[in-house]
């Protein structure tokens, strides 16, 4: 009995568990667990209420294309609102300068510019239901949609709730790890009823075959398959009533356009929904195995107990409550996606369309890499190493069913968006790191055998040392992303004693070499005969079809993290290298081109920290021995890019990369080179931080004399002895102890005695 009490305290420890406690134990633990469930977790996660300084709605304006709805750590759902609009800025589903509802679904996708999911979505109504025939979907359920004020929409992590004046119903949502809880408070008037739409589709995405059907008074279930920018997408849903179903309509309102409307005879309706991407029979059963209880209240606050344990993993002092806002919004929101895909039997479908299982840890999905291997990965290893190393077995799952790492891997398929192959820095980086129980040998041969693969300009980037424009679009970023993934398989090889690879694949992540024009001083691209591409206009940008991916020369030309002293070299030497660094940040018109890519965006003279290429440009400035010119540039981003309102974040937040840049940045860290280990420094704006690690000890950053006017840093200790390096490693990190930044107003030679 004790065992199980202790083991009920946290829903962690109980899903690593789950294959020893369901045997015979099974039956008795589900009859303790709801009482465990929520009387047992630790007081200490309530001793420090941190959800209440997260702002969901950052990121909901402008171009961030962040939702606000209710989700679970790295979750299996994500319930959010849908709005009608469709369009670029609703890839998420939702804008916050929108006040429709269409409908809640079940997945959505933080921060992408491409959008998708939008799955199982759910619309109560009081309304009298009606369909005609040969109605398509959308003029059907336009009928029904939820109209608000944007006062009487509140959310928070883990919680979403919204008054609909135009029906009077309240919705609000929250969920567990694996299952969507609904409560909807209709009015007197009118027959409560709720609308199961899984024929909704916004731009990009469309069901190819969906089912519904009543198994009890209390119970129903189905599925949607769709195609979009996951091509083969399953999603298989069951849905449990607090409330007896008193009447049920099925019908198609177009090809592949099942729904479902289900009245009741009670004016609160609770709800409980599963998913999987197996069965029916999974999505059941992650109801069943999941501690959500009818009681929504209580649900909620043990969410909101984990989220905030999951919030103080990195733990500040700031007297700026708009920093305050912005960091844990920022930490918020670098803990929604990888998600979670396996159900509690660990089943998922894989990109072979089989179902796999996997054994002993979690399968996840939503790796969005070409942006958050920059930072996002770098962040998760040093406060969610256990994470970390399900997610490379989940990328490594991807690996084992196509023989090829995922370039960006969504709901059990690779979409292939954006350039390089990102999982190879990601796989490398924990390796380095030493994180993690899995098979290091056969990790270093999927990332080997990846990067060796002929398949997206690979094939010219291995024999010719580049990437012939003539015959590949984006031929220049495509060549220096594979340049960084190089550095890390050989980083790797070294490690491991395969000297013969390590010779091999660091003279490939130096290939960015063979774009330098000395006369122009750009990386530009050449054909296959050697020649430059020309005309040549640094500041131009195409949105496809050029050299460059999300952006131009000028931004490309600093994207060598992996050699930055190679990169000074060719510029001259480290005074012209701040010069042209300097021309940089200063250029008038940074972007010319009439068809330039929209997420070019926050910029400052030609840098664009609203995309992710550049996110490591001002800490260059380091390696030039102008260290207080990162420090400003870092002071001027963090302070200008970032608000405490809904357009507060410059571009496409990209699951969690923007705002990981933003708490590696408020700390004075930065992951130049993402799977080296190193992490250069900067200015704090906080003026604590404290990492608590898993050997018990902490890594406490410290500013100190920070104000408003000492931006600079006048010298860093690290446990009292004076830092003559630019960067601390991650295992110093790793090991505990104190970093001390002296602020000062004036620019100095910080690392230097």
């Amino acid at each position: 009995m004790s065992t199980l009490f202790i083991i009920s305290a946290s829903y962690t420890i109980y899903q690593k568990t789950r294959i020893l406690i369901f045997g015979t134990m099974k039956h008795l633990w589900l009859l303790l667990l709801p009482f465990c469930f929520f009387s047992c977790h630790s007081s200490k996660e309530n001793s420090e209420n941190l959800i209440s300084k997260v702002n969901v709605f950052i990121g909901t304006g402008g171009h961030g294309h962040t939702y606000p709805g209710a989700t679970y750590p790295f979750g299996q759902i994500q319930l959010s609102p849908d709005n009608v609009t469709g369009g670029w800025d609703w890839c998420s589903g939702y804008h916050n300068s929108d006040s429709t509802i269409v409908g809640f679904s079940h997945l959505h996708l933080s921060g992408t510019g491409i959008g998708d999911l939008y799955d199982i979505s759910v619309l109560p109504t009081n309304a009298k239901v009606e369909y005609h025939q040969e109605e398509d979907n959308a003029t059907f359920i336009s009928r029904y949609i939820g109209k608000y004020h944007k006062e009487n929409e509140k959310a928070s992590p883990g919680y979403y709730k919204v008054k609909m004046h135009n029906t009077g119903i309240v919705a609000e949502l929250s969920t567990t790890e694996r299952v969507g809880l609904h409560k909807y408070h209709f009015p007197k008037q009118g027959t409560p009823s709720i609308i199961f739409n899984l024929g909704y589709a916004k731009n990009w995405d469309a069901p190819t075959k969906t089912f519904i059907q009543k198994d009890t008074a209390n119970q129903i279930s189905g599925y949607r398959w769709s195609t979009g920018w996951a091509k083969d997408q399953k999603v298989y849903f069951v849905a449990q009533f607090s409330a007896p179903i008193q009447s049920d309509n099925l019908f198609t309102t177009g090809k592949n356009q099942t729904v479902g409307v289900f009245t009741f005879d009670q004016k609160v309706v609770t709800m409980k929904v599963g998913i999987s991407s197996v069965s029916t029979k999974n999505a059941l059963e992650n109801i069943q195995k999941d501690p959500a209880s009818w009681d929504f209240d209580k649900t909620r606050q043990w969410v909101e107990n984990r989220w905030n344990t999951e919030l103080s993993k990195i733990k500040i002092k700031t007297k700026n409550k708009t920093i305050d806002t912005i960091f844990y919004t920022a930490l918020y929101h670098t803990m929604l996606a990888p998600s979670l895909f396996s159900d509690t039997n660990g089943e998922f479908k894989s990109p072979d369309g089989k179902v796999n299982i996997a054994k002993g840890y979690d399968r996840y999905t939503v790796f969005s890499l070409w942006d958050t291997y920059r930072a996002l990965h770098p962040l998760l290893t040093i406060i969610e190493p256990n994470k970390v190393n399900d997610m490379i077995q989940s990328l490594l799952d991807h690996y084992e069913s196509t023989g090829m790492l995922p370039v960006w891997e969504l709901q059990g398929n690779d979409n292939g968006c954006m350039v390089g192959n990102h999982a190879i820095s990601v796989i490398a980086e924990a390796i380095l790191k030493d994180i993690g129980d899995f098979d290091k040998e056969k990790a270093y041969h999927a990332i080997k055998h990846t990067s060796l693969l002929p398949n997206r300009g690979k094939g010219y980037h291995n024999k010719l040392g580049y990437i012939p424009s003539d015959k590949e679009v984006e031929a220049v970023a495509k060549s220096l992303e594979y340049s960084i993934d190089d550095w890390a398989v050989a980083a790797v090889a070294k490690k491991l004693g395969y000297k013969e690879d390590f010779k091999y694949f660091i003279k490939r992540a130096n290939n960015f070499t063979n774009y330098f024009d000395e006369e122009t001083g750009f990386l530009r691209g050449k054909n296959a005969d050697g020649n430059w591409v020309a005309p040549f206009v640094p500041t131009e940008s195409k949105h496809r079809g050029n050299d460059y991916t999300e952006g131009t020369a000028w931004q490309y030309l600093w994207l060598t993290p992996q050699n930055p002293h190679k990169l000074i070299e060719l510029l001259g030497g480290e005074n012209r290298f701040v010069e042209k660094l300097n021309s940089f940040f200063s250029l008038e018109k940074g972007i010319t081109g009439e068809d330039a890519s929209p997420d070019i965006s926050g910029l400052i003279g030609g840098y664009a920290h609203g995309n992710e290429p550049g996110h490591h440009t001002i800490y260059l400035y380091n390696y030039a021995n102008r260290p207080d010119l990162t420090q400003k540039m870092s002071h001027k981003i963090l302070h200008e890019m970032y608000k405490n309102s809904p357009d507060g974040i410059a571009g496409n937040e990209d699951c969690g990369q923007m705002s990981a840049w933003y708490v590696f940045n408020s700390i004075g860290l930065y992951p130049v080179n993402p799977s080296s280990g190193e992490y250069q420094l900067g200015a704090p704006i906080v003026e604590e931080a404290t990492i608590p690690l898993k050997n018990g000890r902490s890594f406490v950053i410290k500013a100190v004399e920070l104000n408003d006017q000492n931006i600079y840093v006048d010298h860093v200790e690290f446990n009292g002895t004076r830092l003559t390096r630019s960067y601390i490693t991650h295992k110093e990190i790793n090991a505990g102890g104190e970093l001390v930044f002296y602020m000062t107003d004036k620019p100095s030679n910080t690392f230097h005695n």
